[in-house]
């Protein structure tokens, strides 16, 4: 393993090699953010051409649960993070013996789980949405006759983009939503009526020093994120709030990378805005794309500035900015958006247009101040 920390500052000297977990698109634009700092990037992905190991310097491919793989790897790289949690906690944990891990094996561990998540925020004093561990049917039925319905069944773990998760009606078989999710482990959360969703990243470095970018507007359709809007518009007083919780989360799990919180914007009975918060993720997060175009540091260069403990960038936004998510055969289109000299196009390098997957996105800039709708 390469013995690159600086000895002075404790970061990781650029040069050094930074180890990422996971071949999608976010590795991918971590690994370009990477290299403008001076750094290779060495992927370990079992998927071969994967868009993150297009632009990496080193590839090794294997299992996640591949432990003689997983050990050389950990052994020629000189920190180690990930671009998306569904990553075996055991593995991470294995990985920190040989390599520093940021963030931490065991923020993975709360982050990829529902139940340890929502714990983690209540026990903070943050609000979520009322919610219920359900492990069988007899469970499924106890919790929808407290939480009531319209309801939302989602596994604990490995559900994304709208994938893990059954409605619940008043009319709903708890059996058939039992199996239509798999069963296994789950959670029933109640539905929220939601003004908006909104999300804030926070980074964070070794020593506790943190920053966080602009609050954003996040719109989904079919479970996915469609566009987000930067700023959100809502009021100053609401984002700051938004923005303590997204540290205060950070700090307690002694975080060192980067933390997106996805929260939903409510009414209490007297019309007074409220923020419940609904998932967070430990590594950039599609709502941060519209920082590579809309502020002097992207969510990219401020996660390998985390990972590396080097000093955070500044996170002034100079421009409104709306992101639009490019998914399936829409990609395809490239030639026409940027027939638009307005638009900023990112590809991820993905061959199979799948209908959902997410091929790229465009960033359109605006006037700072402008408050864009979208």
């Amino acid at each position: 393993m390469n013995k690159t920390i600086l000895s002075k500052s404790g970061a990781i000297q650029p040069g050094s090699v930074i180890g990422i977990i996971g071949g999608g698109q976010l590795g991918r634009m971590t690994a370009l953010a990477a290299a403008e700092l001076g750094y290779r990037v060495h992927v370990f992905t079992p998927e071969q051409n994967s868009p993150t190991e297009q632009v990496s310097a080193h590839v090794t491919h294997g299992a996640y649960d591949d432990q003689d793989a997983i050990e050389t790897f950990g052994r020629s790289v000189d920190v180690v993070t990930f671009e998306f949690e569904n990553v075996p906690a055991q593995t991470v944990r294995h990985l920190a013996d040989l390599a520093p891990v940021r963030p931490s094996w065991e923020c993975l561990a709360i982050c990829q789980d529902r139940v340890r998540e929502k714990t983690f925020c209540n026990e903070l004093g943050i609000e979520t949405a009322p919610w219920k561990a359900v492990s069988s049917v007899e469970d499924l039925k106890a919790a929808i006759a407290e939480i009531g319905a319209p309801s939302i069944l989602k596994t604990t773990q490995l559900g994304y983009d709208g994938k893990g998760q059954v409605r619940i009606h008043a009319d709903t078989d708890p059996a058939n939503a039992w199996q239509d999710l798999g069963g296994g482990s789950a959670i029933l959360e109640g539905f929220v009526d939601f003004k908006l969703e909104i999300s804030v990243i926070t980074a964070r470095r070794k020593g506790g020093a943190m920053a966080s970018f602009d609050v954003v507007e996040n719109r989904h359709k079919d479970g996915i994120l469609d566009k987000t809007i930067a700023p959100a518009n809502i009021p100053a007083d609401l984002a700051a709030k938004a923005t303590a919780i997204g540290q205060k989360m950070a700090q307690a799990m002694n975080l060192v990378g980067l933390l997106a919180v996805e929260m939903f914007v409510t009414q209490d009975g007297y019309g007074k805005a409220h923020l419940l918060v609904n998932e967070m993720a430990p590594r950039p997060h599609n709502s941060g794309h519209w920082t590579q175009d809309g502020c002097k540091t992207s969510q990219f260069e401020q996660f390998v500035r985390a990972v590396a403990d080097l000093p955070l960038g500044t996170t002034e936004r100079h421009s409104d900015t709306v992101m639009l998510n490019l998914l399936g055969s829409h990609a395809e289109l490239w030639h026409q958006q940027l027939s638009d000299p307005e638009n900023k196009l990112h590809l991820y390098g993905k061959a199979e247009p799948r209908q959902g997957r997410k091929m790229g996105h465009i960033n359109r800039l605006y006037p700072k101040g402008s408050q864009p709708k979208g």
